[in-house]
């Protein structure tokens, strides 16, 4: 259980709860091999920048002060935690007034290989609430993305892939396999069950209309046989029992949340666009749509050969 070695935090500035940090540190305590945590994080004030009776010096060293002085808010914060001796954690501060493009680039020329970041709850709503900040990472960020909520993760709980197996796209193929790999390796950290979710269409009311000799019932038997042998198939590859397994039809955003809610499940595992380039801004409606509907942990995985708009290689 070594995958995640090297983890990118994006900390809180001003609040002694670092859920992301917490999650963080869970994953490498049980690594057993030494693990490495940055608790990264940017700050800005315009106003520094709009002093004109200072000089460029003088800014400079304003600016220096406020950044010294939130890391040692954060060293602070650190000092209270229990630390394995395998794992350490180190605090980086930047001045930058665009939070996702400073965590990018620290991702880039950090060679970190997971991102955890915390979302926030809608206190009237109950519902998470995503910020501009976690959407240009969703969509932008090279490695993949855990999105965490101010809670513990609960041992033998249930942990949930949304897989696409109806799709002979070979991008989606390896990205299934990718997702039931971290969901196999989320269950065996957390003790936990892996289970794979996939939804097929509905037959569009329309088709009735334009095809009065268009037999519906055999069409959906067809899409469904269709997604539980693909299904079938994927299970078998990778070893995961049938009964965890869930092939239903309808939305897919309605399907996986509603799974996730029957098996009460503490990580959900979304693949992301297959958009690479400039294209690679948009995460994708189904996704963007998912994400709105759950409650859990999410990690979101990009595609092989995926490229980010931010990569400096590609700009």
């Amino acid at each position: 259980m070594n995958r995640y070695r090297k983890i990118l935090v994006v900390g809180i500035i001003d609040q002694d709860e670092q859920p992301a940090l917490d999650r963080a540190l869970d994953i490498a305590k049980r690594s057993t091999k030494s693990s490495e945590i940055t608790l990264f994080c940017t700050t800005y004030d315009f106003s520094y920048e709009m002093t004109s009776m200072l000089s460029a010096d003088e800014r400079t060293a304003m600016r220096n002060g406020v950044v010294s002085q939130k890391v040692k808010m954060f060293d602070e914060i650190i000092n209270n935690y229990l630390i394995p001796e395998h794992v350490t954690i180190k605090v980086k501060m930047v001045w930058h007034n665009r939070p996702y493009e400073a965590i990018v680039n620290e991702i880039f020329n950090g060679s970190y290989n997971l991102l955890v970041k915390s979302t926030r709850q809608h206190a009237k709503l109950e519902t998470v609430f995503f910020t501009p900040t976690d959407w240009h990472l969703l969509r932008k960020s090279p490695i993949p993305v855990l999105l965490v909520k101010e809670r513990t993760w609960p041992e033998n709980g249930n942990i949930l892939a949304s897989v696409h197996v109806g799709s002979e796209n070979p991008t989606h193929l390896t990205l299934n396999d990718k997702m039931v790999d971290e969901a196999k390796y989320f269950a065996e950290v957390l003790n936990s069950t892996p289970h794979l979710v996939n939804a097929y269409p509905s037959t569009p009311p329309s088709i009735h209309a334009e095809l009065p000799e268009f037999d519906a019932i055999q069409y959906k038997d067809a899409i469904r046989g269709h997604h539980l042998t693909e299904m079938k198939a994927l299970r078998q590859k990778h070893g995961i029992p049938e009964e965890q397994t869930h092939v239903y039809e309808g939305h897919t955003e309605e399907i996986i949340s509603e799974v996730e809610d029957e098996l009460h499940a503490a990580l959900v595992i979304l693949g992301t666009t297959g958009r690479t380039g400039l294209s690679a801004i948009f995460i994708g409606n189904t996704a963007e749509n998912t994400l709105d509907l759950l409650n859990s942990d999410i990690l979101a995985l990009k595609p092989e050969g995926y490229i980010s708009p931010l990569d400096p290689n590609h700009i």
